[in-house]
């Protein structure tokens, strides 16, 4: 890593961690989010934050709305992408990660952009049930509803694992779609097959969002043995800042996910900032197991750092995910009132 990217890392650390959950599972048996919730995606719409997220309940993911005047104190408005009957592709759930966004800077407020007047969602479903079962896929949703409560999903995957290359045969997982020089980009992590499996980061490209082509440099950002981020380069949020692309990745070593940073200057060439841009805590604490799946905005001058945070389950937690319990929590770049 060079002096420059080094730089990189200093001025996007968020060191005062809230320490506690913005959003956690409701623990009640047939909610959606009855064992976790994970993945927030953070946007400004109608002069409120709005968060969407996934809730597990030991079936498959399913998405829901939240909303917030603070960042800090979310209101739950109730699920957006729910199961759907058997025999459809996605009928397992549906994880939507990623909403189209007026513009990718990180420097002012995340707002929606409408395609041919909708709104359009990015999800991906797996196709058994359980925990992240099976090689999931890609697939959009849109709406013309201003309170985002409903959503229409179009019949079949726009993006499969089944045309990609050995590192993606094991399925896909979150995806961001960025738009520059009149191009949707969307950057996306995928899977090895067998275990244990090998997480990397690659990008496809589109003129309309449903035909996609990949990049023949893919994985962009793949694995580095050895090091922090040996087994998992996952879940990327790309931002633009100054000059400089950004991509808040999670890395994983086998013992602790960890959010990370890389930066470019075209999309396509990357380099990792060393090191964790957002570590673990200590045993015991919120993250004392993992500190992953970054969702980064800035807001009133301060950067604020969502994130799932992950610890063993302890007597008293709402939720029990496979003896873990899984929260949204953020972290900022000055301390919270």
């Amino acid at each position: 890593m060079d002096f420059a990217a080094n730089a990189y890392l200093q001025t996007y650390r968020t060191p005062y961690k809230y320490g506690a959950p913005v959003l956690a599972g409701s623990g009640k048996p047939g909610s959606f989010d009855a064992l976790a919730v994970d993945a927030p995606f953070i946007f400004f719409h109608n002069g409120q934050f709005h968060m969407t997220y996934i809730g597990f309940d030991g079936e498959g993911y399913q998405t829901a709305l939240a909303t917030s005047g603070d960042l800090l104190h979310w209101e739950r408005k109730g699920v957006i992408l729910s199961r759907k009957t058997p025999g459809a592709w996605d009928s397992i759930g549906a994880a939507g990660v990623w909403i189209i966004l007026e513009d990718n800077e990180l420097d002012t407020l995340p707002r929606l952009k409408k395609i041919d007047g909708k709104y359009w969602m990015v999800y991906h479903s797996y196709p058994q049930t359980g925990y992240e079962a099976g090689p999931a896929e890609i697939c959009l949703a849109w709406t013309e509803d201003e309170t985002l409560m409903n959503w229409t999903r179009l019949e079949q995957p726009v993006f499969s694992w089944k045309d990609g290359a050995d590192w993606e045969k094991g399925g896909l997982y979150k995806s961001c779609v960025v738009t520059h020089n009149n191009r949707y980009y969307m950057f996306y992590n995928a899977k090895t097959e067998g275990e244990p499996w090998l997480e990397q980061t690659g990008a496809a490209f589109s003129e309309d969002l449903l035909h996609w082509e990949r990049c023949p440099r893919n994985p962009l950002l793949p694995v580095s043995p050895g090091c922090w981020d040996s087994m998992f380069v996952s879940d990327p949020w790309v931002v633009h800042s100054g000059n400089q692309w950004l991509n808040f990745y999670y890395g994983f070593d086998g013992r602790h996910a960890q959010d990370g940073l890389a930066v470019s200057e075209d999309l396509l060439h990357w380099q990792k900032c060393e090191g964790p841009l957002l570590s673990h805590g200590q045993a015991g604490e919120l993250d004392g197991t993992h500190a992953h799946k970054a969702c980064v905005l800035r807001h009133n001058g301060v950067l604020y750092h969502f994130y799932c945070a992950v610890r063993p389950w302890r007597e008293g937690d709402a939720t029990n995910c496979g003896g873990e319990f899984r929260c949204i929590t953020v972290a900022a770049s000055a301390p919270f009132q």
